[in-house]
């Protein structure tokens, strides 16, 4: 299948524009997704309000798959650039040296833990829930979560990158050469093999030899990497096509092709639909027992996928196409998506993702420990609590940003005080 499309008449500056505010709604998109996975990672006894107001609510969409095919997306469209002027050995060493990074900051998240958790009268029983045996300080736990074998609760999907990242240079290198099919194909049966349960051989196999090296459950993950691979790399396919022009979204997303847009809406309404039901207790019982058999999220089983899916496409034609609808309504709901994933705030702290979630880690789990401290807290005092926590996400990206603060920049400039 040939997706080459070619542009005639298009100037290299019309291009660099739309190329910039592309990147700069993706970054609006990771913001957005950093935002709800603050929130919904916090956790008080008792729960809290706020935490109900997201779109985890109304499906099986959840913030990390959007952050993992963010990812993915921008991996394609980044490398697969730099491969086609640079050639092969080129992206690949700069994807390499991005995973160590990576690693560097996962390992900087655990070690700022570790760390906390040696001063903090009492972190073994609040985070106990969350570190599990890592919690009682044991080398052989902390050895193996330095290797990234045993992960600790939302320390988890900075691991997952790096496998991917890892192994993503030739893979790009495919899709450059305009191969893509070839890890699409090979992805969905990944995936497939997953959900047939045929990689416990090699879970199993990796448990014994851990076994030998130290009794005890030392391989804990919360993503089926393999799995879940499957949304990282339909985003590096999608965004190297991007990069090499194999495809023009201004015409895959049309204001008149509709056909797949309503499909997509309408699969959205029906996992909606079975969400709440399941929210509300009103799903009969010979509905939910099979239902259930398919609700897998470590191992991002079909449900999962195919609400992704769905959602990913509707959200896609709405703030590509939406705003040049015919229909009022859908313009302005569609001008109102772009609008949102506009917003300064969200493109700041998306712009240093992988910096603004190791910080949200430590927030999260620091504000364990306030609470067991000195909660319980009453509703008011939850949002007010989360509402900081949302806003302190800035403070990295800021921190990363600060030769450009106009401040900054006039108490450097000589002769101003």
């Amino acid at each position: 299948m040939n997706l080459h499309i070619v542009l005639p008449g298009r100037c290299r500056t019309s291009a660099l524009w739309e190329t910039m505010q592309r990147l700069e709604i993706l970054d609006g998109m990771r913001g957005y997704f950093l935002v709800f996975m603050m929130l919904n990672h916090l956790t008080f006894a008792g729960g809290y309000l706020l935490v109900k107001f997201n779109h985890g609510e109304l499906g099986f969409v959840q913030d990390a798959q959007g952050f993992v095919f963010l990812s993915g997306l921008l991996v394609g469209m980044v490398y697969a650039r730099r491969m086609l002027k640079e050639g092969y050995e080129a992206g690949a060493s700069k994807i390499r040296r991005r995973a160590l990074e990576i690693y560097r900051y996962a390992a900087s998240s655990l070690l700022v833990i570790m760390a906390l958790g040696l001063v903090l009268p009492h972190s073994s029983t609040y985070w106990e829930p969350w570190l599990w045996d890592l919690a009682g300080h044991d080398p052989y736990y902390a050895a193996a979560s330095l290797l990234l074998i045993y992960q600790p609760t939302y320390m988890d999907i900075l691991p997952q990158y790096i496998v991917y990242m890892l192994v993503a240079p030739p893979l790009v290198w495919l899709c450059v050469k305009g191969r893509w099919m070839w890890v699409v194909a090979f992805s969905v049966v990944l995936w497939v093999a997953v959900q047939l349960s045929l990689h416990y051989p090699l879970i199993a196999s990796t448990r014994y030899v851990l076994d030998l090296v130290h009794e005890g459950r030392m391989l804990r993950t919360a993503f089926n990497v393999f799995a879940w691979q499957i949304v990282f790399m339909s985003g590096l396919v999608l965004g190297s096509l991007t990069a090499t022009r194999q495809i023009d979204w201004k015409k895959v997303f049309t204001p008149k092709s509709t056909a797949l847009a309503w499909a997509a809406l309408t699969l959205v309404l029906m996992f909606m639909a079975i969400r709440l039901s399941f929210t509300f207790g009103v799903m009969p019982e010979e509905m939910s027992k099979p239902f259930r058999n398919l609700d897998n999220r470590v191992r991002f089983s079909f449900i999962y996928l195919v609400n992704f899916l769905a959602t990913g496409y509707l959200v896609t034609w709405m703030v590509i196409a939406g705003p040049e609808a015919e229909n009022r309504f859908v313009r302005r709901l569609g001008n109102g998506i772009r609008g949102i994933f506009s917003l300064s705030f969200l493109r700041l702290i998306g712009r240093h993702s992988l910096q603004v979630y190791a910080w949200h880690v430590i927030v999260i789990y620091l504000l364990k420990g306030f609470e067991y401290h000195f909660g319980p807290f009453n509703e008011w005092t939850k949002t007010a609590i989360a509402l900081c926590a949302v806003a302190s996400l800035a403070i990295p990206a800021l921190y990363r940003e600060r030769a450009s603060l106009p401040l900054l920049q006039r108490a450097s400039t000589p002769g101003r005080k």
